[in-house]
């Protein structure tokens, strides 16, 4: 299990970056109707989540990469499990793989974003119940 004050914990539960005990979106990625909406402030610790207009358009750049990373991951998966497709039908599995993990990767991306702008703070942590 991943020890709480480590980025990794913060992004990989989503849980806000400062104090890792408050839920940094309004609902679960998959949930559409509120499809990748970060909560104002923390729930928890109140840090505020944007700390300028348009704060998480950078995250665009984190979701690059994170598409990328699905795309070899299931690249990597066909060869594993010795799955000899051709380009157009190993086309069609990457895309879908993106397709299915969009919410998840948006998400991500934000809490890659913000997790590089705020830092962990164990004194707010600890206060907290």
């Amino acid at each position: 299990m991943l020890p709480q004050g480590s980025k990794l914990y913060s992004i990989i539960f989503l849980k806000c970056p400062r104090c890792h005990k408050g839920e940094f979106f309004e609902a679960n990625p998959y949930k559409l109707s509120n499809f990748n909406k970060v909560k104002e402030r923390c729930p928890k610790c109140d840090l505020k989540y944007s700390i300028e207009p348009s704060f998480y358009t950078g995250s665009m750049y984190v979701s690059y990469g994170v598409g990328i990373a699905v795309a070899v991951a299931a690249y990597v998966l066909t060869l594993i499990f010795g799955l000899e497709l051709s380009i157009g039908a190993l086309f069609v599995v990457i895309v879908t793989a993106l397709v299915l993990a969009m919410p998840w990767i948006a998400a991500v991306s934000k809490s890659i974003w913000a997790n590089i702008f705020f830092k962990f703070d164990k004194k707010i942590a600890k206060n907290i119940n």
